[in-house]
């Protein structure tokens, strides 16, 4: 009975219960046997419990515990337990359904908590760099075809980051709200060297239909992020360019919308590096298990959100602590 009451039992019950996005057309082939939801709530045990690989998931499952015990029924349908081959499988593929996923479940809590009922319906975009796992692959070397050592991570890439310098990496894209509770509305993770604009697109995508700025820097200046903007009723505000100071029209309205903006998304970047110790390289090699564990520890964010929810706690305070205690 305990372990029902666990707060990881409680995330992984959740799953059952949030709102999912419509599913991908089926491939010809064999039925499939266990529901894309039992592999999102494994994901959930991996990112809580610091797990990166099947094998080491399979082998805490197997703990005499209690809880062990309930999370075990909790990823089993019809009395029967995934093998180890059909986790890997799955879990691969999950990285291609999580954006969207994170979308829903971003959406769904903009109507549950509010975060715009005193303030504007503004986003920030914004990316962050995650540092590869293992040595960097230099220029030289990746002309000429050569992996110097195997712990590098070939498909990382290069980014020139203002507070980082230059970076061998990937970099996680987000959405968030600007409000009363940081609430991420999209994630996609890409190579460091994949610009900020060209992934916009994807995040607009998925922001709620309330939301009415889209606060962006200056990367994110581009006629086709615009376009998208007010193709769904938003307007895009970005840092301006050129030499400073800007006497442009304008400027000290996107000074104002600049800080909010800086206020919401820097800070929440580096609370989410805190809570998923995300400020040394990652636990990861490969595009794949980087962006599982990534976007699922972006998913897991959402799911505390609405977790401290329906507990009626301080939504967005305290929520290292409340993962930890999982």
């Amino acid at each position: 009975m305990i372990a029902q009451d666990t707060v990881l039992c409680q995330l992984v019950r959740l799953v059952e219960r949030i709102p999912t996005p419509p599913p991908l057309p089926r491939r010809s082939g064999r039925p499939i046997v266990y529901s894309d939801g039992l592999f999102l709530k494994a994901l959930v045990i991996m990112i809580v419990r610091r797990i990166h690989c099947v094998g080491e998931l399979l082998a805490v499952l197997e703990e005499p515990t209690p809880e062990m015990r309930a999370l075990r029924e909790l990823l089993t349908e019809n009395g029967r337990f995934p093998t180890r081959r059909t986790f890997e499988r799955r879990l691969r593929s999950l990285p291609d359904t999580l954006p969207a996923r994170i979308g829903v479940l971003g959406r769904h809590l903009v109507a549950l908590l509010q975060p715009w009922e005193r303030t504007g319906r503004a986003v920030a975009l914004d990316s962050t760099v995650l540092f590869a796992k293992g040595g960097v692959w230099h220029k030289k070397d990746r002309e000429a075809g050569i992996v110097p050592h195997s712990s590098i991570d070939t498909q990382a890439g290069w980014t020139k980051s203002g507070w980082h310098g230059w970076t061998y990496g990937w970099k996680l894209h987000l959405a968030t709200t600007v409000g009363s509770v940081w609430i991420p509305l999209a994630a996609y993770l890409t190579p460091a060297n994949i610009s900020d604009n060209r992934v916009a697109l994807s995040l607009v995508e998925q922001l709620p239909e309330e939301a009415r700025f889209v606060l962006g820097d200056t990367h994110y200046n581009a006629p086709e992020v615009r376009a998208a903007c007010l193709g769904s009723g938003k307007f895009l505000v970005t840092s301006g360019r050129g030499p400073y100071p800007h006497t442009d029209p304008g400027v000290e309205v996107r000074r104002i919308f600049h800080r909010l903006r800086h206020n919401s998304i820097e800070n929440f970047n580096e609370h989410f590096k805190a809570i998923f110790d995300c400020h040394g390289a990652v636990p990861t090699k490969g595009l794949r298990d980087t962006a599982r564990f990534a976007l699922g520890a972006v998913f897991v964010y959402q799911l505390a959100l609405l977790a401290r929810h329906r507990r009626d706690s301080e939504t967005n305070r305290g929520l290292k602590a409340f993962l930890r205690a999982a």
